[in-house]
């Protein structure tokens, strides 16, 4: 899956935000953290974040 670039419910731009996010997962820091320091407080564009799955990670399966 692709970030999409607005969040789904409050329309709020996020793509831009997603490489820092990652950087600084990578890095050690906590999600709740980062998504503080990166201005996510909404509900919606947290979970866009949280629940996001790279399609490499996926790819890797085989369909029946």
């Amino acid at each position: 899956m692709i970030i999409p670039m607005r969040c789904f419910t409050c329309g709020k731009p996020v793509s831009h935000l997603w490489e820092k996010y990652v950087e600084k997962v990578e890095k050690g820091e906590e999600r709740k953290k980062v998504l503080d320091e990166l201005g996510l407080n909404r509900y919606c564009c947290r979970m866009l974040f949280l629940g996001h799955i790279e399609l490499d990670e996926v790819s890797q399966f085989k369909n029946i």
